[in-house]
């Protein structure tokens, strides 16, 4: 260890600034994102009802590369618009706040993981320091790849479906704001917690919880489940969009079995 240990009072201080400058952080990250999220190109029009229109950069994309392969798509209809209402009287004043908290959660995600590293880091040796600041980093890095895939595939395709799917055409489609806000932050919150598969996988290897060998054995299996969780997340059953969404869970599981270690040696290899 670097420095002398400190006792019980010296870490609960420690820990004490610790939250201290992170809550801080967090507020002003939120003021500042309360500040610019009203007007016609707030964030809130140009960052979190985007997916609602159909010049979204992730359908212009999609229309292309159908266009490109040769298949029909209703991602080249730019005619396309969601219409977002609200029925109580407080709901957008709320909505403005908890969406700058939410987003203020993920741009100061980075500085989180710092304090924490800064708290856990005089406790470790140099060897225990190096790898825990690797895991720190590629935690934040793939954390974010997570909420970017979540923004521009999984919530546009799952809203197109959602919103334009009908029962009967004696209903009309409306989604209200709390139903919209609900799923943008689920499903790119989820979609962040995902891809920290890799590193989880490698803690739990770090424990000998898990080895390669069980990606291996249950490779299969995993190719059934996550088609399923493709298939649950793009409900329209075109292979295009399915394959955007399957692709790159099957992707994280591969990377996972890459940061495990090996299956331990059997009696019999030993004995060899």
């Amino acid at each position: 260890m670097q420095q002398d240990e400190m006792s019980f009072w010296d870490h609960l201080e420690e820990l004490r600034w610790t939250l201290f400058r992170s809550v801080l952080a967090l507020f002003l990250f939120a003021i500042l994102l309360f500040a610019f999220m009203r007007g016609k190109y707030g964030l809130f029009d140009a960052f979190v009802l985007a997916p609602t229109r159909g010049d979204f950069i992730t359908y212009r994309v999609f229309c292309k590369a159908g266009n490109y392969f040769g298949v029909v798509s209703d991602f080249c209809d730019t005619a396309f618009r969601i219409n977002i209402f609200n029925i109580k009287m407080a709901s957008q004043f709320f909505t403005h706040m908890t969406t700058s908290f939410w987003m203020a959660l993920v741009l100061a995600f980075p500085y989180l993981m710092f304090e924490v590293w800064k708290f856990i880091s005089p406790a470790l040796y140099e060897e225990e320091k190096k790898d825990v600041k690797w895991v720190f980093l590629f935690g934040t890095l793939m954390f974010f790849l997570g909420c970017s895939v979540g923004y521009f595939t999984v919530f546009p395709i799952t809203l197109r479906f959602l919103a334009t799917y009908q029962i009967s055409e004696a209903i009309t489609e409306q989604v209200s704001l709390e139903s919209y806000m609900d799923n943008f932050l689920m499903l790119i919150f989820i979609m962040g917690i995902v891809f920290e598969m890799p590193l989880v996988s490698w803690l739990l290897s770090k424990l000998g919880l898990l080895h390669r060998g069980f990606f291996h054995n249950y490779r299969r299996h995993a190719v059934v489940a996550l088609l399923v969780a493709a298939a649950f997340i793009t409900p329209s059953g075109d292979p295009f969009t399915l394959s955007l969404v399957f692709i790159p869970l099957y992707a994280l599981y591969e990377l996972s079995a890459c940061f495990v270690k090996p299956a331990p040696p059997t009696d019999e290899e030993e004995d060899e």
